[in-house]
């Protein structure tokens, strides 16, 4: 009974709220329709991971298999490209948070110590630039840069073999361990511009007072940034590598399909082209959908233990 009458207390609660505030259920409404039609309605197709999916039948029509297209991913007959898409994926996005999360957060600091305004703003337009290109664009850019022709004689490619790092017959984009770090390099120049924004919002938020303390004391610039700056950017920077580290079994495959060929696909292949070739070019809709399932999974498991973690250790956490 006590119970009881707590739910009700709460449920009554609950409509005063939305009736003082209905204003603000109102500007809500239309963003949780939103994520109802477009994230969560979708949802329904993830049955077609346990189905031989036929589209004549439609996904309820079809046959029900259980977790055969699953056991077909991981020890299957698509066991040797899964896992290889697998080992790629990750070997990308671990390289990327290692190599690419710390340039945004270098460019905040950098960014917050330009005193001229002006100077600022043009540096920074000209770093967020990069994200508003689309990937064709980014794409086509990096290819002339290292590669014309049949050989790579792009400048880039040039200024490689000038200093000895790679060999004059070399051809990048058709080698397969070129392909890891340019792609890393591309994502690298295309979103730290815009990914600083945070960080250096973070940075503005800290009281003057703290840096003026240091001053007092007669600390120099390396020391305002490690005692003041990178503990007041803490929290914020937590949250961000939480975020990344839940998608670090996403790559995304536009850029992937625009600079892999044939040749790189011991190292180019990932879980996003794996699934779009086996479940779109080769008509296997349950098995890509399986690998969809999967790569989301341990994706929402990375989420969870990692905020577990973060909340346990630093007390500052997505919930």
């Amino acid at each position: 009974m006590d119970r009881l009458e707590m739910r009700q207390g709460r449920g009554r609660k609950f409509l005063r709220n939305i009736r003082k505030h209905w204003q603000l259920y109102v500007l809500l409404l239309p963003v949780v329709v939103w994520f109802a039609v477009w994230a969560y309605k979708p949802m329904g197709g993830l049955l077609i991971a346990f189905k031989r999916f036929d589209a004549s039948d439609g996904i309820w029509g079809s046959e029900f298999v259980g977790i055969s297209n699953f056991v077909n991913l991981v020890a299957g007959v698509n066991k040797d490209a899964f896992w290889q898409a697998f080992r790629n994926t990750f070997v990308i996005s671990v390289y990327s948070l290692v190599f690419g999360f710390p340039i945004p957060i270098i460019l905040a600091l950098l960014f917050s110590e330009i005193g001229n305004n002006f100077v600022r703003k043009v540096t920074q337009t000209i770093t967020y630039l990069p994200h508003f290109l689309s990937e064709v664009t980014i794409t086509g850019i990096v290819l002339m840069l290292v590669y014309n022709g049949v050989r790579s004689t792009g400048v880039i490619a040039q200024l490689l073999i000038s200093l000895g790092v790679i060999d004059e017959s070399a051809q990048i984009i058709q080698q397969a361990s070129y392909f890891r770090p340019m792609y890393i390099i591309t994502g690298i120049w295309k979103e730290s511009g815009y990914n600083s924004i945070v960080y250096f919002a973070a940075i503005m938020g800290i009281s003057p007072t703290l840096y003026e303390a240091l001053k007092m004391d007669g600390c120099n610039k390396l020391q305002e940034i490690r005692y003041v700056t990178i503990p007041g950017m803490a929290p914020t920077l937590i949250i961000m590598i939480i975020m990344r580290i839940g998608n670090i079994l996403s790559v995304g495959y536009e850029r992937v399909l625009l600079l892999y060929n044939s040749n790189v696909y011991i190292t180019a292949d990932v879980l996003s082209t794996f699934e779009q070739r086996i479940g779109i070019v080769s008509a296997n809709y349950g098995v890509g959908a399986a690998s969809g399932l999967f790569n989301a999974v341990i994706g929402f498991a990375l989420v969870i233990g990692a905020n577990t973690i973060s909340r346990n250790i630093s007390n500052t956490s997505l919930w």
